[in-house]
């Protein structure tokens, strides 16, 4: 699915949506991507449910899934592609982020 902002595969829009529909809040509206500061390299990705609305969202509506982008973000996730892989030992949302300079080695934390 496309955006200028964000782009999603249907693997991350699948569980997306799997996880908003079992949660036991059931004023959960989507789910929110942020950045924070932390890590070895500057900053990390941040995803938290959302029952509200916060002003200046920008807000992708996939498959009657909406996402909630922090406008603070939005600059520095600008044509991010957002999947989720699920391997032998793990699963996990991956960023594939064009703007990054540098990662981490843990591939956890980034620099733009």
């Amino acid at each position: 699915m496309n955006s200028e902002i964000l782009k999603v595969s249907q693997s991350a829009i699948d569980r997306l949506k799997e996880i908003v529909s079992t949660s036991k809040e059931k004023s959960i509206k989507g789910v929110r991507i942020s950045l924070k500061s932390g890590g070895c390299a500057g900053m990390t990705y941040d995803m938290n449910y959302v029952d509200q609305e916060s002003k200046g969202d920008e807000i992708l509506e996939l498959e009657g899934l909406k996402i909630f982008i922090d406008p603070k973000a939005v600059m520095f996730i600008l044509g991010t592609e957002m999947d989720y892989k699920t391997d032998k030992f793990s699963s996990s949302f991956i960023f594939k982020n064009p703007n990054e300079i540098e990662r981490c080695g843990c591939g956890e934390s980034f620099k733009i």
